[in-house]
């Protein structure tokens, strides 16, 4: 079994949107933007003040046409292990790096990759001076209907991590997040969709969210839809969607 000992999620964000997006995630956050890596200088890291990080953007090489994506980096001892279960479980593995990490789509088309950093301390959520908390904990993964049941599957196989469905919404399901982790899975079926890829947006949980949303909105995002029922859709400054939740923000759970 493929043990799973963190998760990052990675903003992937074309050119001419990733500077905006940046600095609204590093503001949404209150977390430090990392000095740029890579080739290209094309990768930064969200640093938070304590804890470890598990907040990436990488500035994608597409044009102005390209919008703004997500994938997930899953921590494991060996990548290449990890990625022929991952094969085994129906996977495509999509890049082997000279650098150690292995790039693969899930059976519905998601990118992830295995990689070795080896990262511990999960960050507590940020306290506001509207004296309420958030924290971006949780990838939402936006299934196509035809594909739901595979993807469930595959992903719970995957990081051995038990599905439990919802009571009220038959269309969302989770993955059980051992402690310390800082990233959920929310498993969304999309009721009107067939084919086209899996998708993601992140969540964040708060124990205010209308206060939550309005500092989103002085920042510069646009509110998309209000559910009432425990959530807001929201857009971003860089085009993309994510989901301010009324989550427990410490213990990730509904209220």
């Amino acid at each position: 079994m493929t043990t799973v000992s963190w998760v990052t999620a990675f903003l992937d964000l074309p050119p001419d949107a990733h500077e905006a997006g940046t600095r609204f995630w590093s503001a949404v956050t209150a977390y430090a933007v990392s000095p740029p890596r890579g080739e290209h200088a094309e990768f930064t890291t969200l640093v938070p003040p304590v804890g470890d990080p598990f907040l990436k953007i990488q500035r994608t090489s597409g044009g102005s046409s390209t919008t703004p994506g997500l994938h997930l980096d899953l921590h494991v001892t060996s990548a290449a292990d990890s990625a022929a279960r991952a094969e085994g479980l129906g996977a495509e593995v999509v890049q082997r790096s000279e650098h150690g990490y292995v790039v693969l789509r899930s059976p519905g088309g998601f990118v992830f990759c295995f990689v070795h950093e080896v990262l511990s301390e999960r960050p507590w959520p940020t306290r506001w001076p509207q004296e309420h908390e958030s924290v971006v904990d949780q990838v939402c993964l936006d299934i196509p209907a035809d594909n739901y049941e595979t993807e469930c599957a595959f992903w719970s196989a995957l990081t051995g991590w038990p599905v439990r469905g919802s009571v009220s919404r038959p269309e969302f399901r989770h993955l059980v997040r051992p402690d310390g982790i800082p990233i959920r899975f929310l498993l969304q079926r999309l009721e009107a969709s067939e084919g086209g890829p899996v998708t993601g947006h992140l969540d964040l949980a708060c124990d205010d969210r209308p206060t939550e949303v309005a500092r989103h909105e002085a920042l510069g995002a646009t509110v998309v839809a209000d559910h009432g029922g425990g959530w807001t859709t929201l857009r971003d400054p860089a085009g993309a969607l994510y989901c301010v939740t009324d989550r427990d923000p410490r213990s990730g759970l509904g209220r």
